[in-house]
């Protein structure tokens, strides 16, 4: 297991807590009902209506957080003789977004809500595109500190195709749990009654999350970390990765 399956299981749990955070998951209802232009009882009976939906927004939000990916990683290659100068000064990065999340000390700037607020949505499937694009391009502030994260990482890969790879894994964590809510909304319903409770613990994984990640950029061992998987890993699964 390389340093890369690593970072992209970090991206992946990440997307994850994005969509268990506050911000995002007691909205989802609210989401759906947006973009299909139904009401509640109408989405649980408009299955492949509404996953049709579900499935052109995540589209929308993943282009754009893709897009960052390669923006991020291009500028990364661009500074690469700097490359260990901003390892040192993402991990440090990422070590205060994380403070921040557990609620160590305020910053005010990544208090303010930066969504886009559309009062209408654009007709049709379209439409539904843009809603996820507008999504993307304004995550609120309890998106802003994980994906700031994962962009951090995504600036000091080889490449660009992997700097993609790792936001594609991001966007994956967000949107399989939105599939699945938008297709078992029931089941949803179910589960956020009894999670709702543990919201505010999201952001303190979250916040646990991104000052391990940053403490590993800052000291190199991510290289460390995956030499060790690799040791403890059965041949037989070492050779699927």
């Amino acid at each position: 297991m390389d340093p890369t399956a690593v970072t992209l299981f970090v991206a992946f749990t990440a997307g994850l807590l994005s969509f268990l955070s506050p911000c995002v998951l007691p909205l989802v209802p609210s989401y759906l009902g947006f973009i299909t232009g139904l009401g509640l009882e109408d989405i649980t009976r408009a299955r492949k209506t509404t996953l049709i939906h579900a499935v052109l927004f995540v589209v929308g939000f993943s282009a754009i957080f893709v897009s960052l990916g390669a923006g991020a990683t291009l500028i990364g290659q661009l500074l690469t003789q700097y490359k260990p100068i901003i390892a040192r000064v993402g991990g440090f990065l990422l070590i205060a977004l994380g403070l921040w999340m557990l609620g160590v000390f305020q910053f005010g700037a990544l208090s303010q809500d930066r969504r886009f607020h559309l009062n209408d949505k654009p007709i049709g499937y379209l439409g539904t595109i843009f809603v996820g694009v507008a999504f993307g391009a304004g995550w609120t502030p309890c998106l802003g500190p994980i994906i700031s994260g994962i962009l951090m990482i995504a600036g000091s890969e080889a490449s660009v195709g992997r700097g993609v790879t790792l936001l594609a894994a991001y966007s994956a964590g967000l949107a399989v749990p939105f599939l699945l809510s938008a297709v078992l909304l029931e089941r949803f319903f179910t589960f956020f009654q009894r999670f709702r409770s543990k919201l505010g613990m999201v952001n303190r994984v979250a916040g646990v999350l991104l000052i391990v990640v940053g403490v590993m950029l800052l000291t190199g061992w991510f290289q460390t970390f995956a030499g060790y998987l690799e040791r403890i890993t059965p041949d037989v699964l070492r050779e699927r990765l």
